[in-house]
């Protein structure tokens, strides 16, 4: 099977956290990525974020392929803001330092260029962790922890399908992918024109929409059939307590926030600009 995101069961320090402990740290992770643009704060991040990433063991055939779809959409957003605020980063700092003229109304000013660059390193400090908690979290015993700490089972359950079924809706859409090219249909090779397999891999997003709103029937029928949610509370099979890892592991997830943001805030402004 081609999944390219699963969780999958290694005996990595990371792997051994509670998944209370990797949700916590993934949401102060995106928050404190999403609050800064503090350079020195972001190149931290993503330094910290490749050591996790080795050491969590992933696979590179996941990485490359992740990569490279993050390469090719965020290529995508720096060009468009460019195109379209092209002195957004004037704005900001306060400050307009022209480098070279393009054409028209575009020049190129070293302010631009230093927003650009923290854009580009939010990518790289949140796609890494996205990764690095898909593929290391049980969804059993991540919906087990979440209940725990007093969300609804309901919700916790939720949680823990949408996880589970994330490796066969890829599934679905390689096996749909390879029946349109059985029959005919160039999706990825050097034949077709990069804007007809674009086309061509739309044409995929029906297929799979209905086939999982099918596997989502049968999942809510079988439910329904055992009388989930008729109790208030239920045991799980897979509840893990935290240990000292997960302990030790929350405290510095905490700690590195607050400090990021005191680093980030600190001369009133979230924007940091060295010159």
């Amino acid at each position: 099977m081609n999944k390219l995101i699963a969780y999958e069961a290694k005996n990595t320090p990371i792997h051994r956290l509670s998944g209370f402990t990797k949700l916590v740290f993934f949401l102060l992770w995106c928050i404190t990525s999403a609050m800064t643009f503090d350079t020195r704060v972001l190149g931290i991040m993503v330094l910290a974020g490749a050591v996790i990433l080795i050491i969590s063991r992933t696979e590179w055939r996941q990485v490359s392929k992740v990569f490279g779809a993050v390469l090719f959409f965020m290529t995508l957003n720096l060009l468009c803001i460019f195109l379209f605020a092209p002195y957004q980063g004037c704005e900001i700092y306060g400050q307009r330092t022209e480098l070279f003229h393009i054409a028209g109304n575009y020049t190129m000013t070293r302010e631009q260029l230093f927003y650009e660059l923290n854009v580009m390193l939010k990518y790289f400090t949140v796609v890494p962790t996205i990764m690095i908690f898909l593929v290391t979290t049980d969804p059993s015993e991540l919906a087990a922890s979440v209940n725990r700490v007093g969300v609804p089972y309901s919700i916790a359950y939720s949680l823990a399908i949408a996880l589970r079924y994330i490796p066969d809706v890829q599934e679905d859409f390689h096996r749909i992918r390879n029946a349109q090219q059985a029959r005919g249909i160039e999706m990825a090779g050097g034949h077709a024109s990069l804007l007809n397999r674009i086309q061509r891999t739309a044409s995929i997003i029906f297929p799979l929409l209905f086939s999982t709103m099918e596997r989502i029937d049968v999942i809510s029928n079988a439910m329904e059939l055992r009388g989930f949610g008729k109790h208030r509370r239920r045991t799980w099979y897979a509840a893990r307590p935290l240990s000292a890892a997960d302990i030790a592991v929350l405290i510095c997830a905490v700690l590195f926030t607050a400090a990021a943001f005191a680093v980030t805030f600190m001369d009133g402004s979230r924007f940091y600009y060295p010159w």
